[in-house]
């Protein structure tokens, strides 16, 4: 899965990856995004914009709207149909930037460590989404769920799924424009392997609350306290 992610790009990134793309005058960055928090991404219905939606999709059809933060994945196995994700796999995708996502490996005793995973080559993820928008005029509600698939190489060390990464502009581009089904499954897929890096990071990312650069410095494997 992917329950956690942060999105703290450097200028460089931003212009090399998304030349094209309206970043707002201010936004609030965040090392630690969790279920049910606002969160950045790119919508095919502004694919030259970054807007905000809320992780954890509501579907159109729910009859409170609420958010429970239970849908902030979708399964890109059969997500063309389950009736929580058949509608927007097909016409509202989006894609979901990220300098890394975090995933834990448990200890014995159940005590569960982070990891910080990223690209080697040191750019931004795009990880793929799916969009949905619930209610009308100040009720509207727009959320969104990351697809996962089964893990390459270094992410099944720690979990057994992770989530679609598109790597290159054509496959970005592809995603936010096609409602092709046969196009989305060939999409919806792990990366290669070797192209991820990760370290320990601090166990204060066990809780959704702490919020700072020091979540990405790195943690010695031997230290017990990890903080």
């Amino acid at each position: 899965m992917c329950g956690r992610y942060s999105f703290v790009p450097t200028k460089k990134q931003l212009e090399e990856q998304l030349p094209d793309v309206e970043i707002p005058a201010s936004w609030q960055l965040s090392f630690n995004i969790a279920p049910t928090h606002q969160a950045y991404l790119i919508a095919n219905d502004q694919p030259h914009t970054i807007q905000q939606m809320v992780w954890g999709l509501v579907p159109f059809w729910s009859k409170d709207g609420a958010n429970s933060g239970k849908m902030i994945n979708a399964r890109a196995e059969g997500i063309l149909e389950k009736p929580a994700f058949r509608s927007p796999a097909l016409r509202r995708h989006c894609l979901v930037p990220a300098d890394s996502f975090y995933e834990w490996r448990t200890l014995p005793g159940k005590r569960k460590v982070p990891y910080r995973i990223q690209l080697k080559n040191g750019h931004l993820i795009m990880m793929a989404g799916i969009w949905d928008e619930w209610g009308k005029g100040e009720n509207r509600k727009r959320t969104f769920s990351i697809i996962t698939t089964t893990p390459n190489a270094e992410v099944s060390a720690l979990h057994d799924r992770m989530p679609v990464l598109l790597l290159d502009p054509e496959a970005q581009q592809r995603w936010l424009a096609t409602s092709d089904p046969e196009e989305i499954r060939s999409l919806l897929h792990a990366p290669p392997d070797d192209v991820l890096e990760m370290y320990r990071v601090s166990e204060k990312l066990n809780s959704p609350g702490p919020d700072g650069p020091e979540l990405h410095e790195p943690v010695p494997e031997s230290d017990p306290t990890l903080f």
